[in-house]
């Protein structure tokens, strides 16, 4: 079956404290973006890749690519007005009997074997999605400003990729959008359609703040 990724870079930077946005940024002289799509072209390098960008962020990409000597295969879709719509935007260009992945830019450390594991059981099930352990303790705030703890084997951290027959994801992202959206699982779900979920890997974190990018740099090291 035929393989895509997305990858939904449309990220202003904001909490980096900076004006290039966070996807642009270098982590060990190359930019966050490019490494990325490289991990997926390492693990399997027949994937199709789609990247998300805002129409007037393709530009600076483009330029980035001849800077770098990125000559990695791509295709470049438009972003929407909320990472529902820029999903949706990418999908346009995805077969129908395909599997496909949406994955956040700014996680370039997810592992081979999870992005192996997660293909294999969408191809099984329709729907997977990598979850990691909660290892702190949680603590469930009221709306009275009461608070208790919570039994933190009951949750798991959500990561990407997540992986969905192309049909299922086009049928699901058919449905208006609403702010309870906040993953492509979460849309699957409202479908009506059971996510299974794959182990991730710690390392596979989303490069939101400064510190991340000096973690980033010493996962590189």
């Amino acid at each position: 079956m035929k393989k895509y990724i997305i990858i939904v870079a449309g990220g202003k930077g904001l909490r980096m404290g900076g004006e290039i946005p966070k996807q642009f940024l270098p982590i060990k002289g190359k930019p966050v973006l490019m490494r990325t799509l490289e991990t997926f072209s390492i693990c399997d390098e027949t994937i199709e890749r789609i990247v998300v960008l805002p129409v007037d962020q393709q530009d600076y990409w483009r330029h980035l690519c001849k800077i770098y000597g990125f000559t990695l295969s791509h295709r470049i879709a438009n972003g929407g007005e909320t990472r529902f719509h820029s999903v949706k935007n990418g999908l346009a260009l995805v077969e129908d009997n395909a599997l496909v992945g949406v994955h956040d830019g700014v996680r370039p450390f997810v592992s081979s074997k999870v992005i192996s594991e997660c293909y294999r059981m969408a191809e099984v099930s329709g729907a997977a999605i990598p979850v990691t352990d909660v290892v702190e303790t949680l603590r469930q705030v009221t709306e009275n400003g009461n608070s208790q703890t919570v039994p933190r084997n009951c949750y798991k951290l959500v990561q990407t990729p997540q992986v969905f027959l192309s049909s299922l994801l086009k049928q699901a992202y058919s449905q208006p959008y609403t702010s309870c959206f906040t993953d492509d699982a979460s849309v699957v779900e409202a479908w009506g359609h059971r996510v299974e979920l794959v182990e991730g890997n710690r390392e596979n974190v989303k490069l939101t703040t400064p510190f991340d990018l000096k973690l980033a740099e010493m996962i590189l090291s």
